[in-house]
């Protein structure tokens, strides 16, 4: 059998570097996407305040990192949020089913204290198979 080896994807690679992480690594089928937040190219928070502006700034950043692997949210098996505002986020879930268009995933979501900078307001991270 032949050794898979990892393919690692770096959306923002100054950024990434800095903080000491990879945005994505696939093996085998298997994608593993760290989480996205709403920013810009040099790591600055956008559309701060603007908690549904941030959901769409993040699915747009995985959608990137998806193409980058030839695949889609179709292909998506699990995806967690983090939100510092719950609520914010339950009024815009349904967001998701401009995303989710064939099935949604399992994963979890949850209330959290804060994330990397306190501007961000929600986080979403994936899970991705492959065929």
């Amino acid at each position: 059998m032949k050794p898979e080896i990892p393919e690692y994807f770096q959306l923002r690679p100054e950024i990434e570097n800095v903080f000491g992480y990879t945005h994505a690594v696939k093996i085998g089928n298997d994608i593993k996407i760290s989480g996205a937040v709403s920013m810009d190219a040099n790591g600055n928070p956008t559309a701060i305040g603007d908690f549904e502006q941030q959901m769409i700034n993040c699915y747009a950043d995985l959608d990137k990192i998806l193409k980058h692997f030839g695949s889609s949210f179709d292909d998506v098996v699990v995806e967690n949020v983090f939100t510092t505002n719950m609520p914010k986020f339950l009024k815009t879930a349904a967001y998701r089913n401009e995303i989710y268009t064939k099935h949604f995933p399992t994963g979890s979501w949850l209330g959290v204290k804060e994330l990397a900078m306190p501007e961000f307001l929600i986080e979403i991270e994936l899970e991705v198979h492959v065929k």
